[in-house]
This record gives structure tokens, sequence and C-alpha cells, in this order.
């Protein structure tokens, strides 16, 4: 498992300004990419409960008596992901590792630091969260994060603890770079038996690579449309429960979730690659 980097930087001060001003965030990032920020940074890894518990120590020392005003939990993996029959329950259990029990234990071993500053956790769930579209350990991590993420915010309430998620569209990033994705469908192809090979057959296979080019040339490149949902989270008086972030999630994602099932079905599946062996 990668290790995941993590900061901990004020927030803005033309947006901010308390004596409990500390952010704690955690990133898939490689260090060198935050040395132009004057951020501190601790390696972080969420599947690891001994990691967590030296970065909750960390966390603590910086801000002594203040508290923790926010957390931010944005460390997330989407691979491997493919039609759920292509998988092991390993493939599953690797992402929900990360994306959903990682960030629920950060969540509760830094809780006591949040709730003393009466802060904000935010949780960056995705549009997938409301409407799974792929196979894999994607979506459910996401379903998962939603879930607790409402179960959450309604314990904090008393307390003065906001909860928040952020539900992103498609964006360019790592997540959604073709060429990786590519590599990860190749790769479980080859594990396949034959029989389910068979069944798919290879044009499933070269559709569904050809799919995921189209949809790399459809995502937003505007990352500050997430950014600026985060940062209102944290400093907004009345941050939102949810924010959707992309035209892609509040015109079509999430208009289609609240639609009949069969409906939603029909326009998903309409583009779906077709196998080799249908019924």
């Amino acid at each position: 498992m990668e290790p995941q980097r993590c900061k901990k930087n004020p927030l803005p001060r033309r947006k901010y300004s308390t004596s409990a001003s500390a952010c704690f965030a955690t990133l898939a990032l490689p260090p060198e990419s935050l040395t132009w920020l004057n951020w501190q940074t601790v390696i972080l890894d969420v599947t690891c409960s001994d990691s967590i518990a030296a970065a909750t120590a960390w966390v603590k020392e910086q801000v002594g008596d203040r508290g923790l005003w926010g957390l931010v939990n944005n460390a997330g993996i989407s691979i491997p992901v493919a039609p759920n029959e292509w998988l092991s329950k390993a493939d599953f259990v690797k992402i929900l590792d990360v994306n959903l029990v990682g960030l629920i234990e950060v969540t509760l071993s830094l809780l006591p630091l949040v709730r003393g500053a009466r802060g904000r956790v935010v949780n960056v769930s995705s549009v997938m969260g409301r409407l799974s579209f792929f196979g894999g350990g994607y979506c459910p991590s996401k379903y998962g994060v939603e879930a607790f993420s409402d179960s959450l915010r309604r314990e904090m309430l008393p307390f003065g603890v906001k909860v928040c998620m952020i539900e992103p569209g498609y964006f360019r990033t790592a997540i959604t770079e073709a060429g990786i994705l590519t590599e990860n469908f190749k790769r479980l192809w080859e594990l396949l038996p034959q029989e389910t090979k068979a069944a798919y057959g290879e044009q499933y296979l070269e559709s569904f690579i050809k799919a995921t080019y189209d949809m790399q040339k459809s995502c937003s490149p505007n990352l500050s449309l997430v950014t600026d949902a985060m940062e209102h989270a944290l400093t907004a008086q009345h941050p939102r429960t949810r924010y959707s972030c992309g035209w892609d999630a509040k015109l079509f994602y999430l208009p289609l979730s609240y639609l009949p099932t069969t409906f939603t079905d029909l326009v998903l599946t309409w583009s779906y690659p077709k196998p080799a062996q249908k019924a």
C-alpha cells in the first residue's frame, strides 16, 4: 500500500480567522508536489492503525489545546476497476480499505480534536456514491462514505461539529487517467479464465478501453470547482451537507439517481459494451 501524504495548514485568513484554525487533510500525493506550499506534511498509511495513531499524535502536538478545526478526508484510489465478474474479493477489499475503512478510522482517531474545536469534517465522496455506474470497489466505497457521513453528521450536531460531503463528477485526475485504467483492464483481462473471456469477447475489452478514452475527453480540468467546495465547507458559517461539483454531476448523474431504477438502468446500459454471449 502506497503511503498517503497528509498536510496540516492554516485556513485562508481572508476567509476565516480563529485561534483554532488548523486543518488536516489526507492526500495521495508525492511530497515533492507540496514543496511550493507552506504546509507541514506527515506520511500516513490510511490502511495501517499504527500509522494513523502516529499521525494523530503528531496532530495533537501541533494543535495543542486549540483542537482541530478541519479534517478533510481526500485520500482515495479507484483501481482495480472493471466489470464485477472480472474481479476478486481482494480487489474489492483493496479499495474499501483505503476509501472507506481508512477514512472511518482516520475520522474516529481525530474526532475528539475536531469536537474540541467545534470544527468540521469534510469527506470527499463522489457522485458515484449516489449512482453506481461501473463495477469494482470504488462505487460501494463511496456509498459507504455517504452512509458514514450521514450518521456522523447527526451524531455530531449536539457538539456543534459540521460534517459535509463533496460529491465530484468526472474530473481530470489520476483516477480518470485513461492510460492507467487501460493497463488495469488489460491486466485483469489476462487473469480471466477462458470461459469468462469467451462470454465477454475481445470486442468487449476493446469497446471498454475506447469508452474510457472517450470518458477522459469529457472530464473537467477545472479542479477549482472541487477545491472551492472544500474551502466553503471549511470556512462558511453555514456549510452545506453535500456539494455537487461539475455540470455532469449536477445535470445528469444526480437527477438520474432520483428517477425510477428501470429508467436509470436503460440510460446507463445504453452505452455499455455488448458481450459476445447474450441471453
